[in-house]
């Protein structure tokens, strides 16, 4: 591919020492060139040309059809016994496997910032995704004994506990063994760090099949720790071969370990690769290499099952991400998937897709929410953070969708299912008759975002027959349904809406373009009123009742910029969208207003407290019967 233009210039006795060194020099230009792209080819990279706008919370990003974010668990400061019974406010890092029909779930909880002690690790579990155990300790904490000196840092530790900090959460091993992992650093202070390879060492207990766990030993300790001082014994005191025998597995296999690496000794050999590189995930491709992915989008290829790595790690080519996780997979079509921030920002949260694990083209949503963050902390970062899925060998769910973990706010935390395969279009009108479903799982074509106080489910309507159910006690927060559909200039949406009050809450209606630019709304308010956003002023449609159903036609024109309402055959006339869009793509559900905060220029920590956050308010309700659109 060089020779045409080399033969082109001058090459003969006569030939100027200037054209020789430019010659020389679009060599070396064009080498370089054909080097970058053969390894921009063998890396993970992104070539699409759809980027996230960090002025929206959801980047202004189509999502992807079908996704349900669930929270499970919200942490309560004022009334713990409606939490997990700790009053504990930084909830962070969660694992995900999935083993004996059952999901679990590990997450690190501390009493309010990031490496202030104590900390402990929690376990949910759950058998379907949607509805969760309370939490339970899992690793509890840990009493670092007075008079404890740290290598190389001041100090003398005195009534001082462990900092809990771990990248890797589950193992199944070859017996079907699951085991739980955790890892116990030491932080002298609130400015020392926790994971400089001086903390106490990694421990590792059994989950039975039958609810309960094994005792807690370490796994492996860090040199610099006395462990005659350790309050658990070494992994090899078991009396079960088989848990010792899993326990080596873990030891002996690099993928492992290379999760482990930052709290590791700094010179550990079982530590493959001892760049210290933060938070590690990977998947194989076709031909049998392993593609890594690290915190930045860093990436780089093994020929060797992780044992050494083709080139030092490189952020991906096109991959935007700032320091938080990024999650990468092979799907269970075949496909392949990351999931991550794309921004210097932790929102959104969005996935992008690839065909052969390395190209990947689009980008889409999978949250784009931020719920108010409750509780100031040392470190709390807004937005749906730190995405975790399921390890290589963690478990497949039977209903092939890819489960994955993350948290909001390091505070609450929560699980996103998406459909495979991932798809932001569909091609047929909705006609939906929410009496035909009968659980959340069956409406696979909504997107959810149901919090623990806001809920989305399908429920029994007053009338005795199941409805697509909008429940909201959360101040702070708000139930949100979403129904991507066909993208057209002209659309009729019809729904029927039983509000089980007239005197609190609210349900707002938005129809909405691919990226999320609503064109208009309307509103069930606390007051009784259904009413239109037209502007900078709310428009009156007419009063509503509590316990009435209200069937309800909606006709979007874009070029005449005006829809027509009509209630129960009705004409309520003619409202005006309040701004233009291209198409209209999405119908929005949502029990509260449109949030903004934070936004690019919001202050990085947050020190205070929301006002009263733990106590629920008086609950508001609406049961959505039906929902159809079509082509009119």
């Amino acid at each position: 591919m060089l020779q045409p233009l080399l033969v082109s210039l001058p090459t003969t006795d006569k030939t100027s020492k200037r054209m020789i060194n430019l010659r020389n020099s679009i060599l070396s230009v064009l080498v370089i060139a054909v080097f970058n792209n053969l390894q921009a080819q063998d890396t993970v990279h992104y070539t699409g040309t759809t980027l996230s706008n960090v002025d929206y919370h959801h980047g202004q990003l189509s999502p992807v059809v079908g996704v349900h974010n669930i929270q499970v668990f919200r942490a309560n400061r004022e009334h713990p016994e409606l939490a997990d019974g700790f009053s504990w406010t930084y909830n962070h890092a969660p694992m995900l496997a999935y083993w004996n029909n059952t999901f679990f779930l590990e997450y690190l909880s501390d009493p309010v910032g990031e490496h202030i002690p104590p900390s402990q690790t929690l376990l949910q579990t759950s058998k379907d995704g949607y509805n969760w155990s309370k939490p339970a300790i899992l690793f509890p904490p840990y009493k670092i004994p007075d008079g404890w000196k740290k290598e190389g840092y001041p100090g003398v530790a005195k009534d001082l506990y462990a900092t809990m900090h771990q990248r890797v959460g589950f193992y199944v091993s070859k017996n079907n063994r699951l085991l739980a992992l955790a890892y116990y650093g030491i932080a002298m202070d609130a400015k020392d760090d926790p994971n400089d390879g001086k903390g106490i060492g990694r421990v590792v207990r059994e989950i039975k099949k039958d609810g309960t766990y094994g005792e807690i030993y370490f796994l492996r300790h860090n040199s610099t720790w006395d462990t005659k001082k350790s309050a658990y014994p070494f992994y090899t005191k078991s009396r079960d071969k088989a848990f010792v025998n899993a326990c080596n597995e873990i030891l002996a296999n690099p993928l492992m370990m290379q999760q482990m690496v930052e709290e590791a000794d700094r010179n550990d050999p079982l530590i493959p690769f001892k760049r210290p590189v933060k938070a590690f995930s990977y998947y194989h491709l076709p031909d049998g290499r392993l593609v890594g992915l690290w915190k930045h989008a860093l990436t780089s290829i093994s020929d060797n099952g992780g044992k050494s790595w083709k080139y030092d790690p490189l952020r991906a080519p096109g991959f935007v991400n700032s320091n938080a996780k990024i999650w990468g997979q092979k799907t269970s079509d075949g496909r392949y998937a990351t999931v991550y921030n794309p921004s210097e920002f932790r929102w959104p949260l969005a996935v992008s897709t690839s065909d052969n694990g390395l190209e990947y083209k689009d980008l889409l949503l999978v949250n784009g929410e931020i719920s108010p963050m409750r509780y100031g902390g040392n470190y709390k970062s807004y937005g749906p953070q730190y995405i975790r899925g399921m390890l290589e060998g963690n478990g497949n769910p039977p209903d092939n969708k890819m489960w994955l973990t993350y948290s909001m706010n390091k505070e609450d935390i929560w699980v996103a299912a998406i459909p495979v395969p991932v798809t932001s279009k569909v091609t047929a009108h909705a006609d939906e008759n929410f009496s035909q479903f009968s659980k959340l799982s069956d409406l696979k074509l909504w997107n959810v975002y149901s919090p623990l106080w806001a809920s989305v489910n399908i429920e029994k309507a007053p009338d005795g027959t199941n409805a697509l159910t909008l429940r909201d006690k959360d101040k702070y927060d708000y139930a949100r349904a979403e129904r991507v559909i066909p993208s057209l200039k002209k659309v009729a949406v019809e729904f029927s809406v039983i509000p089980a009050q007239s005197d609190k809450g609210t349900l707002q209606i938005e129809f909405t373009d691919a990226k999320g630019n609503a064109a208009s709304r309307l509103i069930f308010d606390e007051e009784g009123q259904f009413q239109a956003k037209v502007g900078y002023r709310n428009s009156g449609i007419m009063k509503y009742e509590a316990g009435v159903k209200y069937d309800i036609r909606i006709e979007l024109d874009r070029d005449k910029r005006i829809y027509n309402v009509l209630v129960n055959g009705q004409s309520k006339g003619a409202k005006l969208q309040f701004a233009p869009v291209a198409s209209f793509e999405r119908v929005i559900f949502r029990t509260g207003d449109v949030r903004r905060f934070p936004d690019a220029d919001t202050p990085t920590d947050q020190t205070f407290d929301l006002e009263n956050p733990g106590t629920p308010v008086p609950e508001a309700v609406f049961y959505i019967k039906s929902f159809k659109t079509s082509a009119y």
